[in-house]
């Protein structure tokens, strides 16, 4: 498939999403330090989890140096609600410390005036920091085309033949970048995830329901079974 042909298919599932699912618009942008907290507390875990460890964390520190000089096992003990706790905090002790280095207050939000490129590079200059956590700060906070591609992301847009078979989740993220398909990476990104929770499940994904079966590759194939 050409990428003009492709392009026109993402934008075409885009609006059937839309259509399914609502639109979604960004009215605020969360600060760029707490995005990157929030993302590694997301690892391996839901969304009400997270949202119950982030509250405990920041209730339980009163900011980003004391919990960067905290001890690990206080910080795993303010995040345990969201799972994987003492490694999760070990990463977020070890990139606050690594953000103090050049930041004096912890903050980050700078890179809100650095170019996609710069900013980019900047986030993943940080030990721990991927392309999916990096990707949900650039969406999240500085409202780029960015697209973080979690399993959701993932699965769906093998499914759908947006991105090839045997495309990784890392190399997807370079994938959507490059191609920059012309739509709200948010509305798109939070639409994708909900239909993969929905209706194109891991297991038992409910196809003959889905209003994209039409243009879907996963279906074509063995979706008549």
């Amino acid at each position: 498939m050409g990428r003009s042909t492709l392009l026109k298919k993402i934008v075409s599932i885009d609006k059937k999403l839309t259509e399914m699912y609502g639109e979604k618009k960004q009215f605020k942008f969360r600060d760029p330090t707490e995005e990157l907290i929030l993302t590694i507390l997301s690892q391996n875990t839901n969304d009400v989890n997270r949202d119950r460890a982030f509250r405990s964390l920041k209730a339980e520190f009163p900011g980003w140096g004391a919990i960067a000089q905290a001890r690990s096992a206080s910080i795993a003990g303010a995040i345990k609600v969201g799972g994987l706790a003492n490694i999760k905090s070990g990463r977020i002790k070890k990139i606050l410390k690594q953000i103090g280095e050049k930041s004096e207050d912890y903050s980050i939000s700078f890179i809100k005036k650095m170019t996609d490129n710069e900013a980019w590079e900047y986030l993943m200059s940080y030990e721990g920091v991927g392309p999916k956590t990096a990707a949900c700060v650039m969406l999240f906070s500085l409202g780029r085309d960015f697209m973080p591609v979690d399993t959701h992301v993932h699965r769906v847009s093998k499914r759908l033949g947006l991105i090839p078979e045997n495309m990784n989740a890392e190399k997807a993220h370079d994938w959507y970048r490059e191609m920059k398909p012309p739509v709200s990476f948010y509305r798109f990104h939070l639409n994708l995830i909900e239909h993969g929770r929905n209706l194109c499940r891991p297991a038992k994904p409910k196809c003959p329901e889905c209003g994209l079966k039409r243009q879907c590759v996963y279906f074509k194939r063995i979706g008549n079974d």
